[in-house]
C-alpha cells in the first residue's frame, strides 16, 4: 500500500552509473543560439535494437528535463529506464523493429557535457559559469550525434514535456531528416504559470546558503534543500486536483512512512519530501537551472501566424498526444500545434487522452495501455505506408479526438 501512496514517474530513476552508455566528443566548438560557445562538447547516449542495412529504422527518443540517455534497461541485469513500459523487445516502440538512440541532453548532469563538467580553458568545473543555452542548441548536439552514427534520416523522433519541446525544434529546423514525429504532452512554449513555478524552483536554488554562487563542486557542501524544494515545487505540477485527492485526501493528515528531513505533518507533505530528496541522489542543482531555463526560453510563437512559419516548410506525418488533467502542458496547447500543422496542409493526427494522472500521465503504466497502441500503430503506418507529402499535395487529416 505504501507504494501505492508515495510511488511517481520517478519510481525508475536510478542514480547508479549508466552501464551501457556511449560517448561522443563533437569534431568541432559548438556554437551556441544566444553568441557562446562550448570549446569541447561530449554527448552520452544509449541505443537498443540494431539499425536496418538501409538505416531506415532509426527513431530518436528525447527525455524532459530530469530524464537521461537510459530510457530503458539493456537486460534483465540492468537498471529500469525512464521509459521503461514503452521501450524494449515487444513492446509499443519495439527495439525488434527499431533502432532507438536516447542521448542525455547539453546542459545535464548524466555524461554529456554540462555545468558539471570541467572548463577546458580553467581546467575547472563550469558551475554558473556555463554559458545560457536553448533547445536548439541541444537539438544540434543531437544532430551532430546522429551525423556520427550514420543516421541521414530518422523514421521518427519522440518525446514528451521537454522532450517534446525538442522534437518540435527538430521539425521546425531538420524536418527534412525525419520521417515522422510523436508529440506527447507538450506546448509551442510554456504558459506564463508554468513558467512562474520554474522561476520559483530555481530561486529555491540560488537562495540555498550552500549554493555558493554555483561553485558548491568539492566543498563538501551542495544546496541540496534549495534542489529539493525546487523538484517539491515540479512534482505539484505534474499532478493534477483529481490525483491529488486520490493520492491523499482519504488520509491527509497522516504522514507517509518514509525518511525525510522535511514536514510530514500532512501525508501530501511526505510525499513530497520524500521525491525531493530522492531527486538530489541523482541530480545537480546547477544543471537543473541550466536546463529549466532553456525550456522557459523555447517559444516557437504565441499566434498561430508564427507556429505556420514554424512549421511551413514540414513535411512530417504528425502523431500528438495531450492528457485531459494536464494542467502544466495543457491539451489547448498540443490543440495550438494541431492548427497550425493543418493550416501548413501537414498529415496530422491528435488525440487527447482521459485521464486523472496530470502532466506526469505519459510515463505511467495506466495511461501507457491507453495511448501506447496510437504510438505503435503509428510507427508501424510510418515504417510501412507511403512516404510522407512534397509541398504542394493534399495529405488526409485525422479529426481531432479524445478517448
Amino acid at each position: 500500500m505504501l507504494d501505492e501512496l508515495i510511488d511517481s514517474s520517478d519510481d525508475a530513476r536510478s542514480a547508479k552509473p549508466l552501464r551501457y552508455a556511449k560517448s561522443f566528443d563533437l569534431p568541432h566548438p559548438l556554437r551556441l543560439e544566444l553568441g557562446d560557445e562550448l570549446p569541447e562538447v561530449t554527448v552520452m547516449y544509449e541505443t537498443y535494437g540494431e539499425l536496418d542495412a538501409d538505416k531506415s529504422n532509426a527513431v530518436l527518443i528525447c527525455h524532459a528535463l530530469s530524464g537521461d540517455s537510459h530510457v530503458a534497461s539493456h537486460n534483465e541485469q540492468d537498471d529500469p529506464g525512464w521509459w521503461e513500459i514503452a521501450v524494449g523487445p515487444g513492446k509499443i516502440i519495439d527495439t525488434n523493429k527499431y533502432f532507438v538512440i536516447c542521448p542525455n541532453v547539453l546542459g545535464g548532469c548524466r555524461g554529456t557535457t554540462g555545468p558539471d563538467s570541467i572548463n577546458p580553458k580553467t581546467r575547472k568545473r563550469y558551475g554558473r559559469d556555463f554559458p545560457t543555452i536553448t533547445i536548439g542548441d541541444m537539438v544540434e548536439a543531437q544532430r551532430l550525434l546522429l551525423d556520427h552514427l550514420g543516421v541521414e534520416k530518422l523514421l521518427a523522433v519522440i518525446g514528451g514535456s521537454m522532450g517534446g519541446h525538442q522534437v518540435l525544434k527538430w521539425a521546425s529546423t531538420y524536418g527534412r531528416r525525419i520521417e515522422s514525429v510523436i508529440a506527447i504532452a507538450t506546448s509551442p512554449r510554456l504558459t506564463s504559470q508554468a513558467l512562474a513555478f520554474d522561476v520559483v524552483g530555481r530561486n529555491a536554488i540560488l537562495r540555498d546558503p550552500n549554493y555558493q554562487g554555483g561553485r558548491y563542486y568539492g566543498t563538501g557542501r551542495t544546496p541540496a534543500v534549495g534542489l529539493a524544494i525546487a523538484r517539491m515545487i515540479g512534482h505539484i505540477t505534474y499532478l493534477s486536483p483529481e490525483a491529488m485527492q486520490e493520492k491523499f485526501d482519504l488520509d491527509r493528515l497522516k504522514p507517509r512512512d518514509v525518511q525525510t528531513e522535511f514536514e510530514k505533518r500532512f501525508s501530501v507533505g511526505s510525499y513530497l519530501g520524500y521525491q525531493g530528496e530522492k531527486f538530489v541522489e541523482r541530480f545537480d542543482a546547477n544543471s537543473y537551472i541550466t536546463i529549466s531555463t532553456a525550456m522557459d526560453l523555447f517559444d516557437l510563437g504565441a499566434d498561430k501566424a508564427a507556429l505556420v512559419k514554424a512549421f511551413e516548410t514540414n513535411r512530417c506525418r504528425w502523431l500528438v498526444i495531450s492528457f485531459s488533467s494536464d494542467w502544466l502542458f495543457p491539451p489547448s496547447q498540443s490543440q495550438e500545434i494541431v492548427d497550425a500543422l493543418i493550416a501548413c496542409n501537414t498529415p496530422v493526427s491528435y488525440c487527447n487522452i482521459q485521464s486523472n494522472c496530470g502532466h506526469d500521465a505519459f510515463l505511467l503504466q495506466h495511461d501507457v495501455n491507453s495511448y501506447g497502441p496510437l504510438i505503435g500503430g503509428f510507427l508501424s503506418n510510418v515504417r510501412e505506408g507511403p512516404k510522407p507529402c512534397e509541398p504542394g499535395d493534399e495529405p488526409p487529416h485525422s479529426d481531432p479526438r479524445s478517448i
